[in-house]
């Protein structure tokens, strides 16, 4: 069975107010140990995408803090101690402090993360 933690997953991304460490797992699915230092409404980095939101669901749990998603139907906010499930079609508003893990499909995620990467390249 695969396994990974914060300290071993392979892969790591730090930018001005997130840190993540990130895992791909057997059966498509990634898992992301992500850190929030700054607070930050990502809605503009989505840009290009359809409906200009995320385009992978994620399933997760906020260990401190919390986080927003945004979505035509509102928005909501998970706080520390919730379990979440958020579908496609989001943008997230995240916090300082807060600190979450993340379980999303590979593909879907890998598709997101490659627009808002040349997003947030482009703005500098």
């Amino acid at each position: 069975m695969p396994k990974t933690s914060k300290s071993s997953a392979s892969e790591t991304v730090e930018v001005e107010g997130y840190e993540g460490h990130l895992e791909n797992l057997e059966g498509g699915y990634t898992v992301a140990f992500e850190k929030y230092t700054a607070d930050a409404d990502l809605a503009e980095f989505f840009k290009g995408l359809p409906d200009d939101q995320c385009q992978s669901a994620h399933w997760g749990y906020v260990l401190t803090g919390k986080v927003t998603f945004k979505s035509a139907a509102g928005e909501e906010t998970f706080e520390a101690g919730d379990a979440y499930y958020v579908s496609p079609s989001h943008t997230p508003v995240l916090y300082a402090g807060t600190e979450v893990v993340e379980f999303s499909p590979t593909e879907q995620l890998e598709q997101t993360l490659a627009v808002v990467t040349k997003n947030m390249e482009g703005a500098g």
